[in-house]
């Protein structure tokens, strides 16, 4: 019959024991040896977390370029049918009047053709014309850098400033100079750069502009785009009307943006624009796209996990295996199998915990701020590396009990052998 008091202090007596034996391995145990299985098991935690996290971060570098250079925490676009946001001034005037915004950025947006180096082509008829087509995008550029700061990507050049009327930014993507990746029907214009003199056409309306600023992004809303001040587009394009075509909202840290869209639909100005949050304006390529990164991430620390295992499976095996003798010992003088089976899962779980430490240490103090200050650079994002605490803790748990079961199955076929067999090395 069980007797819970005769259990407790049965473990009472098993638990110190165990330690004791557990704290005698060490000590016993090569430095070597035992500096090559904390490595092994702080190889496998970076594998684990890191290489899921910069496969995740490659696609979450994209959400948050998108979200911060871009269409701000809540993007306002104009419904589908439409040539612009309806009452966009009764928007934005709502908008202000919200508590948890911190700027916004109304932008016109109209198709047109940027032409380069036509002057060199009058005395040259065959030459064909440098031309790109693109965005225009008609800004407030106080409100825009406030917003996204889009100052902070100016790559040469300057920034605008609200009496520029002619003069415009352009996308670093449309000048062959800086762009490094071909797709198929992407156009550029060569030799272009601060100062140069580009001939536009919109709505059959052309004028000469001065280029004053070069603007690299990776998101193509803005890498792709020409940037004017808003009141010179809406001259070309003869608008006599304030209805804009892009609303930018950037949030006070903190709140929610699912709110303040629900705040806006819900005084109705969800008839006249569509109202979404910055990750539902990307759709769900993306989102799929870092959730199979993350199961591949996953896959791949998972055989890390395994081989981590094995190592420590044949490490406590043959360390059992060279102490046999001292095991029948141990259960000659009285010691429990128990107590001999719990010493080498402390054993295993000592390099476990010990090799977790050190590679959380190198994962939160050196690489992930190295990298938040370096992103990775790849072609269409600069990565980050995505490791949260709750992640990180249920993948150190898994690593722990992968450890436990490999640490206690050989110990376990050793100890179950007959002691005095043990003992005469049988």
């Amino acid at each position: 019959m069980f007797n819970p008091a005769t259990y407790i202090s049965s473990f009472l007596i098993t638990v110190p024991v165990a330690f004791f034996l557990a704290v005698r391995y060490v000590r016993r145990t090569s430095l070597w040896t035992t500096s090559l299985i904390v490595f092994v098991m702080t190889l496998t935690f970076l594998n684990l977390v890191m290489v899921s996290g910069i496969l995740v971060g490659l696609i979450q570098g994209s959400y948050d370029a998108f979200k911060y250079q871009y269409s701000g925490d809540v993007f306002i676009s104009k419904l589908v049918g439409k040539n612009y946001i309806e009452r966009s001034t009764e928007i934005i005037e709502t908008i202000k009047t919200l508590p948890g915004v911190s700027g916004y950025a109304a932008r016109y947006i109209e198709g047109g053709r940027i032409e380069a180096n036509y002057l060199t082509r009058v005395n040259d008829v065959t030459q064909a014309a440098d031309t790109v087509g693109s965005e225009f995008t008609g800004i407030d550029p106080e409100a825009e850098d406030k917003t996204t700061g889009l100052s902070a990507k100016i790559i040469a050049g300057e920034y605008l400033n609200k009496t520029d009327s002619n003069s415009i930014l352009i996308g670093s993507q449309l000048l062959e100079q800086y762009s490094t990746v071909s797709f198929a029907g992407l156009d550029t214009i060569s030799n272009v750069v601060p100062g140069s003199k580009v001939r536009v056409s919109i709505n059959g309306t052309v004028k000469e502009f001065t280029v004053k600023g070069v603007v690299k992004s990776k998101v193509n809303n803005v890498g792709l785009r020409v940037f004017f001040v808003d009141s010179e587009l809406r001259k070309l394009l003869g608008r006599t009307d304030y209805n804009v075509d892009e609303i930018a909202v950037k949030l006070k840290p903190g709140v929610d943006s699912t709110q303040i869209t629900a705040t806006l639909k819900a005084s109705g100005l969800g008839e006249y624009a569509l109202i979404r949050t910055s990750e539902e304006s990307q759709g769900t390529f993306l989102e799929q796209i870092k959730t199979t990164f993350g199961m591949l991430g996953n896959v791949i620390g998972s055989i890390s996990l395994v081989v981590a295992s094995i190592t420590v499976f044949i490490v406590i095996f043959i360390t059992a295996i060279t102490r046999r003798k001292f095991i029948g010992i141990l259960k000659g003088i009285g010691i429990s199998g128990s107590a001999i089976e719990l010493s080498y899962i402390l054993l295993s779980l000592f390099y476990a915990i010990i090799g977790i430490s050190i590679g959380a240490f190198i994962l939160y103090v050196v690489v992930r701020p190295f990298i938040d200050v370096h992103p990775i650079d790849f072609p269409f994002s600069d990565g980050i590396l995505v490791a949260e605490y709750g992640s990180t803790a249920f993948r150190s748990l898994l690593i722990l009990i992968a450890t436990i079961i490999a640490g206690y199955i050989p110990a376990r076929i050793i100890v179950k052998k007959n002691t005095l067999d043990a003992i005469l090395g049988r």
